[in-house]
């Protein structure tokens, strides 16, 4: 286990990585603070070799495990300063953010992407994993996407919009009674919606999947 503090004074940060998990949480500081564990065996090559570093908002995390035959697994967990709006971008790797009230942009080529207890505006995608906004959230707008996954979003407050596709895979939509403009459809599976309807409220949800189960329900 390492553990290394980096400098910083913006208010946005930018995350990308390349094969690892991450674990992003906001806390009481003034600098970025990150914990790696790094573990692997290569044969006839080179590495694990893990780099960090942080330059114009910018925290880059890498692992390279080159060779015949290889192995590597790699967890980078990290601090922000609590005002920060993140942006997280992911090659290859589980996304995981809890306890933000600030605007949060992830996108995962491989990878789930897990958000805990978000107040502030998501945008989550990923090429290929779920995508999951987990009981607690009060986020007034959610987007999200995936190309190969299920979508799953249950919110604790009413959201001004939420908007999911994905390409392959169930959505499930979980809201606060309100009145919504409500748009969900299938191109292959059964669509529900059992949430009172309102056109052109100003609390909207769109759901939509090519190949899979679509669903907008009331949470209470």
């Amino acid at each position: 286990m390492e553990r290394k503090t980096f400098a910083f004074g913006g208010t946005a940060l930018t995350v990308d990585s390349d094969d690892s998990e991450l674990v992003i949480t906001p806390a009481d500081i003034d600098d970025v603070r990150v914990e790696r564990q790094v573990d692997g065996w290569v044969f006839m090559g080179s590495g694990p070799d893990p780099e960090w570093k942080l330059v114009d908002g910018k925290l880059t995390l890498r692992v390279d495990c080159d060779g015949v035959s290889a192995n590597c697994d790699a967890v980078h967990r990290i601090q922000v300063p609590r005002d920060v709006a993140v942006t997280v971008e992911s090659d290859n790797g589980r996304v995981t953010a809890e306890g933000f009230t600030t605007p949060m942009k992830v996108r995962s080529d491989n990878g789930d992407v897990r958000v805990r207890k978000a107040g502030g505006a998501l945008d989550l995608g990923t090429e290929n994993g779920d995508v999951a906004v987990e009981p607690g959230a009060t986020a007034p707008e959610v987007v999200a996407r995936s190309d190969n996954g299920d979508v799953r979003i249950v919110l604790g407050s009413v959201p001004r919009r939420v908007d999911v596709v994905t390409d392959n895979g169930d959505v499930h939509v979980s809201v606060p009674t309100a009145e919504y403009e409500v748009t969900g459809a299938s191109d292959n599976g059964d669509v529900r919606i059992d949430v009172p309807r309102r056109d052109k409220s100003e609390h909207s949800v769109s759901v939509r999947s090519d190949n899979g189960d679509v669903s907008v329900l009331t949470a209470n």
